[in-house]
């Protein structure tokens, strides 16, 4: 089974095309773990003695890459569903390949493979090809790639960009997830028309009515996508690998050590922290506080975080330590006792489920879904939204009881959220989709 994963190569996203190696959102990565795991357990198959597993998968992958032999569509769907019979029997994976696509505003390196089994495409699109175009540009270049690579099904990662309308103008069958809901950010954030986030939730709206069906992370971004796609699937996201190795038993003493983590956006409600902290300073209580995320210096937004963190600084309780990569993320989190995270509006909030992997405590507001990843898990505190009297109390109580820190959560997240869980999910996804499509009568709802 061949999939085209459309994502974002967010050195494009963050203008940072001086990088050597492509990267991607936390999700999209932590699914793509999951992928190259299943991809290693397969070889591990193969080495253990089902040779028959992957041997019509290899030579198909050879006719593929040679060029020898074209096989339609419809008759490797065929032979797809004789592996899954044989796969059953054996409790094996099927043999899959990832086609990674990615558009770019300028010309990026690429390299072939990023795993064994997961392939890389960096398409260029000049700028009269974005936003402004509707994606025309994204979109043709996507349907370009797709006929060489002739995938068994597309999926379109996010509606933020251009992912989702390429996926359901591929011409191939199709699914989308919904990492942010941008109809409900862009009511959030009072987009204004012709907008990015006011576009943003129109071409969201548009595919999410022409896709075979959508997986939501979330109750909350089931309950916002049901009246629009024709089916869902829950589905919620995984934690990249990296995140879920053991936590150090042991934590830094002294000051407690509080993060807060995200793009720094109306939404996000830094600001509005801000202001909380500053009261907690006052207080005379002993804390300190680590923002960081991407961050547009210069959108009103921007403007007023950077005027009010350098407050922060000065007094000596907060700072901003702009966007890290995952190794000084890991670190930082690894320091800390607590996360704090406040939207107004929120899909999933994989950050808070990370953070409870790395055995910080949460506090926050009860959106979206955040009340999901916090079920069963003593080490959150959540308050209803926009109690910032309410945040302000939990977070004081927590260090006047001597700021304790946990370890309950860290199991639950690694089995709730591994990203070869959540892969083996997807890949039966597809193989639904599919089975619908070959035998319309026969599909089963999920």
């Amino acid at each position: 089974m061949k999939i085209a994963f459309l994502t974002t190569d967010n050195r494009d996203a963050h203008r940072r095309y001086g990088d050597f190696q492509p990267y991607f959102g936390p999700a999209p990565t932590a699914l793509l773990d999951g992928f190259r795991m299943l991809g290693e357990r397969e070889q591990e198959n193969e080495k253990a003695g089902n040779p028959e597993i992957l041997k019509s998968g290899d030579s198909e992958n050879q006719r593929d890459v040679a060029g020898a032999q074209e096989t339609s569509t419809q008759e490797r769907r065929a032979k797809n569903d004789e592996q899954r019979t044989r796969n059953k029997e054996l409790g094996t994976v099927s043999p899959f390949e990832i086609h990674v696509i990615s558009c770019t505003q300028q010309p990026l390196h690429a390299p072939e493979k990023l795993a064994s089994n997961i392939w890389y495409h960096s398409l260029h699109v000049p700028k009269i090809g974005w936003l402004r175009t509707g994606y025309q540009g994204c979109i043709r270049a996507v349907r370009r790639k797709l006929r060489e690579i002739n995938p068994d099904i597309v999926h379109g990662q996010g509606t933020e960009r251009d992912c989702a309308v390429s996926a359901v103008f591929s011409g191939y069958p199709n699914v989308l997830t919904i990492h942010g809901n941008m109809r409900s950010v862009a009511k959030a954030v009072g987009a204004k028309p012709g907008s990015f986030h006011w576009m943003a939730a129109k071409l969201e709206r548009f595919a999410l009515a022409r896709t075979q069906g959508v997986l939501c992370n979330s109750v909350y971004t089931r309950l916002m996508v049901e009246p629009v796609a024709s089916k869902t699937w829950l589905v919620p996201n995984a934690i990249r690998a990296v995140f879920l190795e053991p936590p150090p038993a042991i934590r830094p003493e002294g000051t407690p050590l509080l993060l807060c983590l995200g793009t720094i956006s109306p939404y996000k409600q830094q600001v509005g922290l801000l202001r909380v902290l500053d009261a907690l300073h006052q207080r005379g209580l002993r804390f300190a506080v680590d923002f960081a995320g991407s961050i547009d210096e210069e959108s009103p937004y921007g403007v007023e975080f950077l005027r009010e963190i350098r407050k922060a600084e000065t007094a000596g309780y907060a700072r901003y330590l702009g966007n890290l990569p995952s190794v000084d993320l890991i670190a930082r989190l690894d320091a800390a006792s607590a996360l704090v995270h406040v939207p107004s509006e929120e899909a999933f909030g994989l950050v808070v489920a990370e953070a409870l992997a790395r055995n910080l405590r949460i506090f926050g507001f009860a959106v979206g879904g955040m009340t999901d990843i916090i079920q069963g898990v003593k080490a959150a505190e959540l308050v209803p939204p926009q109690d910032w009297e309410g945040l302000e109390e939990s977070i004081a109580r927590w260090i006047l009881n001597g700021a304790e820190k946990t370890g309950e959560a860290v199991e639950v997240m690694r089995v709730r959220y591994a990203p070869e869980t959540i892969a083996r999910r997807h890949l039966d996804i597809y193989r639904e989709v599919l089975d619908s499509i070959n035998h319309p009568t026969s599909s089963s709802g999920c």
